[in-house]
């Protein structure tokens, strides 16, 4: 039993060397011509061609190579299993022609699968590629249609159900694969320590917004596609008989053939583990709101990066990329004092400091060997930060934002003196046009009358002796507009009238004074004897 096994382990590492041989012709010798070569055979479906033919071809595209040569490259190719030779009998002219013509070959079925994957790794760019979110709630269609075909045995359709399937885990696996695409892209943003400036700010709307649009979707039908593939195991039985029922594929040779996907109980179950998780592992939803909340974290940790006092605050990428580029096109002498001069590698020496140096016996000369160590400070050491800490700070001078704000203030007071002059002129408001500063003034006082008068069926007075004006409000069968040049005010059912402040007015009823009670902000005071009306 043991022979046997190590027998199998022996076959299954030869199986694994020869794989590994289908890529060696994308960083061998000559690799172009091996691309070259490949791609003539996969651009159609049962290809072969000679070595003429290939050389011949490969002219038409810019690229010389001999008959012998396409010949050795092809060979190479059949050695690593990329090719394979292609029996045909030959029809030439000449023997001469018989000789280039009698070799031909076709591409092999693993050799056009690995090209397929070159070509596309070749063609890849570098930036992000798009998630196929919108797959996640045509799966949950299509599995809620495939739950009630196989509900109903006898009206099924056994070829539309093959399509749903097929659909189904064609979907699933372009969606993961995007997936994992957009986050290994993620992974290579995260980890560059110069992000900062207009690039950081692009990436962090990337962040924000197109992942949280993914975790959204994936939020909203993760659950629902589960569902069905719940619903569906006690009928998967009749999914897979309905599946087995049609035409096929069979080996000639007895050899395994490669199913579709979903043809298996298998691959059912491992759809429902990455929706749900299982075997101590975690679902597919899981490790996205991970992924997630792990970029997230690392975008907040490289913003702390960029404010903390001592860190770098910025990318140097730029400039080490011009210092590179300085290298590339200097002498090897040029390069060495560049080198030392942008980032200080010169000798040790020992530089005297005067007559405060701890040990004056050390001089320019001193070996840095035997002189005394020098302090450096932690912030300079640890963070190559030499800004000044510990020291306090002036104390501003508050003069000039006194000063500004007097101005301020004398301002405002000198504009609501002209809104209330403005006021106060106008007498019976009716119809009047006012400013909207006086208008505004107008407002408050009427605001502070109603406020002192329990009810309105007598006039109240309002009053502010700052702005030396008056405003009585008394009820009214019409109403009062005010226009300014940004609108009209009304009043309704209110007759307003403006005057002095401090004027006595008498009440056409009693003929008493009106002895209103200031109301709130208002300042009242006695009237003086001159220009008072007793």
């Amino acid at each position: 039993m043991e022979d046997e096994q190590f027998e199998d382990q022996d076959g299954l590492d030869d199986e694994r060397d020869e794989r590994r041989n289908l890529f060696r012709y994308v960083t061998a010798d000559h690799s172009t011509d091996y691309l070259a070569i490949m791609d003539l055979f996969t651009q159609t479906l049962l290809t072969d061609l000679s070595a003429a033919e290939v050389s011949e071809a490969l002219a038409k595209g810019g690229i010389d190579l001999s008959p012998e040569s396409a010949e050795e490259r092809c060979g190479s190719l059949v050695r690593w299993k990329n090719l394979m030779p292609a029996a045909r009998d030959p029809r030439v002219p000449t023997v001469a022609a018989l000789r280039h013509t009698r070799a031909r070959f076709q591409i092999t079925r693993l050799g056009g699968t690995v090209h397929r994957e070159v070509t596309k790794v070749l063609h890849l760019r570098d930036g992000a590629r798009e998630v196929a979110r919108e797959l996640l709630g045509s799966m949950a269609v299509l599995l809620a249609r495939i739950l009630r075909q196989a509900s109903q045995p006898r009206s099924l359709d056994a070829e539309a159900l093959a399509a749903d399937v097929t659909t189904v885990f064609t979907n699933q696996a372009y969606f993961t694969d995007s997936i994992r695409d957009f986050y290994a892209y993620l992974s290579s943003i995260l980890v560059r320590y110069d992000l900062a400036g207009e690039e950081y700010a692009s990436f962090k709307g990337l962040l924000l917004e197109y992942v949280h649009l993914i975790d959204t979707d994936v939020s909203r039908h993760s659950p629902a596609v589960l569902r069905c593939l719940e619903d569906l195991q006690p009928v998967l039985h009749r999914v897979l008989a309905a599946l087995d029922s049609l035409p096929g594929l069979t080996s000639a040779d007895g050899a395994p053939v490669e199913r579709l996907p979903g043809r298996q109980a298998g691959d059912w179950e491992q759809l429902r583990s990455w929706y749900r998780g299982g075997d101590g592992g975690i679902s597919g939803p899981a490790q996205l709101r991970s992924a997630a909340e792990s970029a997230l974290a690392q975008l907040l940790a490289n913003a702390r990066r960029m404010l903390a006092p001592g860190g770098t605050g910025g990318a140097r990428r730029s400039d080490l990329l011009h210092l590179a580029g300085l290298f590339a096109q200097a002498s090897v002498e040029e390069a060495n004092r560049g080198f030392s001069a942008a980032f200080g590698a010169y000798s040790a020496r020992h530089v005297g400091f005067g007559p405060e140096e701890a040990d004056s016996r050390s001089t320019a000369s001193t070996s840095w060997w035997d002189a005394a160590p020098v302090d450096v400070p932690v912030s300079l050491r640890e963070r190559g930060d030499r800004t000044a800490r510990g020291r306090a700070s002036r104390v501003p001078d508050p003069g000039m934002d006194i000063a500004r704000l007097q101005e301020e203030a004398a301002r405002e007071l000198a504009a609501r003196r002209a809104a209330g002059s403005e006021l106060a002129a106008a007498h019976e408001l009716n119809g009047v046009r006012l400013t909207p500063a006086a208008r505004d003034l107008l407002l408050e006082l009427v605001s502070s009358a109603l406020a002192r008068g329990k009810s309105l069926t007598e006039a109240v007075h309002a009053e502010d002796f700052d702005l030396d004006v008056a405003v009585e409000v008394a009820p009214s069968g019409s109403d009062t507009v005010i226009t300014s040049h940004d609108g009209d005010t009304t009043f309704a059912h209110l007759a307003l009238t403006a005057s002095v402040a401090g004027t006595t007015r008498v009440d056409g009823a009693t003929g008493s004074e009106d002895n209103q009670s200031p109301g709130p902000g208002t300042t009242r005071q006695p009237p003086s004897a001159a220009g008072d009306v007793q």
